[in-house]
This record gives C-alpha cells, sequence and structure tokens, in this order.
C-alpha cells in the first residue's frame, strides 16, 4: 500500500541571477513648518494626577492562618527589620513586636542631632 502523495511543507523561491539594485527614493520636499510634538499631544506639562500625599510604606506585616492549619507571620521593614514565625503563640507575639518596632525604628522616628529640612 502507497502512503498518499501530500503537498511539499515549504515552497521554495527561485533565487535571480545577478545583482539587483535598490531603486534610489525620491527627495522629498519640505511643507510647511516642522513639527515640534505630534498631533494630539499636549504640550502643557501637567501635574501628575497619582502623585501622592508624600507617604509611602515602610513596614509590611503578613499574616497567613489558613483553616486547620499552622498560621504564619513575617514582618519586614525598610530599615532591615525581618522577622517570621510559625504558631499560634509566636505569631501574636510577632505582631507585637512588630506594633512595638514602630516606635524604636529609625526610618520612622525622627532622630536627635540629625539635620533637618
Amino acid at each position: 500500500m502507497t502512503a498518499p502523495s501530500r503537498p511539499p511543507l515549504k515552497s521554495i523561491t527561485a533565487t535571480p541571477n545577478g545583482q539587483q539594485h535598490a531603486d534610489e527614493a525620491a527627495a522629498r520636499t519640505a511643507v510647511g513648518e516642522p513639527k515640534d510634538v505630534a498631533e494630539g499631544v499636549p504640550i502643557a506639562v501637567r501635574p501628575d494626577p497619582q502623585t501622592g500625599d508624600g507617604r509611602y510604606p515602610v513596614a509590611w506585616l503578613h499574616i497567613c492562618a489558613p483553616y486547620g492549619a499552622t498560621p504564619s507571620a513575617s514582618s519586614r521593614c525598610l530599615c532591615g527589620w525581618n522577622r517570621r514565625a510559625f504558631g499560634r503563640t509566636r505569631v501574636l507575639a510577632l505582631i507585637a513586636n512588630h506594633t512595638a518596632h514602630r516606635d524604636v525604628c529609625p526610618l520612622r522616628s525622627p532622630q536627635e542631632g540629625r539635620d533637618t529640612a
């Protein structure tokens, strides 16, 4: 039994013989004045509507307490504070430590002798 013939998957195009030169582009003439910006783009600079009031997050507390499983928590701060806890009592202690860290964090509390703007 012979397999049915099928068309080739790729067609091979003939390669032209000899050198071919690209057509030279026609010289363009400028019409009108040059534009500084594209049409429809506002020229006036507007204030960024997403700019906030200058506040940004410094510390994060992530608590994961799935039903019927061991709860876990992590506390992180930009100053380098990085703690994790597993189990109910340790997670509760970490929450208390995270809250207490707010008062002693060098990024949140003003330092004495530091130049202020």
